[in-house]
């Protein structure tokens, strides 16, 4: 408790004065390395700083109104190059007020990075997450290692697949826990707003860990930011009133929700581009084609783009997708997908023949097992 308290104590002047400008420093030391080479410091994905190294050593310095994460990038030759290279040598740390410490026998990968409380917050995140993230390497090193026969095969796909949602699950619930566990700090409202990337957000899951968060932290621009999308997600939460919408077939017929009112209807946003809607679309079908005489429809929601519609139809066609699509192709900006906050796909929602949403985000088996539910 007093340990708890301590750190509150320690970054509490932080939270006093957020939208102050503070100084930060990173200072390092990268085995012996000389110039050419560089460390390159990234912050929203373009670069801030740099510094040359000399015996090792480098020092970069910047200024920031609130904990932003940010990267380092170590290049022996110096030059950076692609930023969207994975490959590169790097390492994520959050800058801060004070000095924080970079410490390495020979690269980034190898550093022991110390800092003030919320870097030590990110220390605790990543080592709760750290065995979870080693069993995904695994996974991936033995899809490698597989040979072209099990990768054709169904079961060893659908095995890995399992295997890969499992640890992804875990990785989520650990930093959900961690969010929960530590509502002022700033790492928190990071792992809040990177869960966005790899689980689809539920009403019911962030709305309780955002309401939770200091008043600090909402009201930073990427809390304000977050704050919406969590009262969107309340609006299509389960038992909301859907939010109605029209848009054309692939023929230009106009169709809109509505239109499917005394019925269930899924309501299925997805895209010809999207690898993972494609792999669920034969589930849909599977479903579809059980339950379409019982007083149940299905209205596909495509969030392909205008330079995209042949591949739309295409997809419909390839998938053998036998029921209402539609789409404004404006992509992400789809007017329907933004009614209902979809902040990735696939996603849908089933809606009862009141309108009200009834369930959400329904995948595998859970789909067909939710429709039993509900149709008799």
């Amino acid at each position: 408790m007093h340990k708890h308290l301590l750190g509150f104590l320690l970054i509490t002047p932080w939270l006093a004065n957020a939208q102050t400008t503070t100084h930060f420093t990173v200072k390092g030391t990268l085995g012996k390395h000389d110039a050419p080479a560089k460390v390159y410091l990234l912050r929203d994905n373009a670069v801030a700083d740099s510094a040359t190294l000399k015996n090792g050593t480098f020092e970069l310095k910047g200024t920031t109104v609130a904990p932003i994460m940010a990267d380092l990038i170590f290049r022996p030759k110096g030059r950076l190059g692609s930023l969207s290279d994975p490959m590169k040598d790097r390492a994520h740390l959050f800058l801060e007020p004070g000095t924080l410490s970079i410490v390495s026998p020979d690269s980034l990968a190898h550093a022991t990075i110390k800092g003030g409380p919320v870097n030590t917050d990110y220390a605790r995140l990543n080592e709760s997450t750290k065995p979870i993230l080693a069993h995904i390497q695994a996974l991936g090193a033995d899809v490698q290692k597989a040979t072209v026969q099990q990768r054709q095969d169904p079961a060893f796909n659908e095995q890995v697949k399992r295997q890969f949602d499992g640890l992804t699950t875990q990785y989520v619930t650990a930093n959900y826990a961690f969010i929960k566990a530590n509502p002022t700090s700033w790492v928190s409202l990071h792992a809040l707003l990177d869960m966005q990337m790899r689980d689809l957000p539920q009403y019911t899951v962030v709305g309780p860990l955002y309401e939770a968060l200091s008043p600090t932290l909402k009201n930073s621009p990427q809390g304000r930011t977050y704050g919406e999308l969590v009262r969107g997600l309340k609006a299509v939460a389960i038992g909301a009133q859907a939010p109605d919408f029209s848009q054309q077939t692939p023929e230009g017929k106009t169709v809109s929700l509505h239109d499917y009112r005394g019925k269930y209807v899924l309501v299925d946003f997805w895209a010809s581009w999207c690898g993972p809607c494609r792999e669920e679309n034969p589930t849909v079908v599977k479903a579809y084609s059980r339950y379409k005489g019982h007083n149940f429809e299905v209205v596909g929601v495509s969030l392909d783009s205008e330079k995209d519609r042949a591949k739309w139809v295409q997809a419909i066609q390839d998938d053998k997708l036998p029921w209402t699509q539609v789409s404004d192709l404006k992509g992400f900006e789809n007017a329907a997908a933004r009614s209902y906050y979809v902040s990735g796909i696939p996603q849908n929602y089933l809606i009862d023949p009141t309108g009200k949403i009834v369930a959400a985000n329904l995948k595998g088996n859970e789909l067909e097992a939710t429709l039993a539910k509900y149709i008799k």
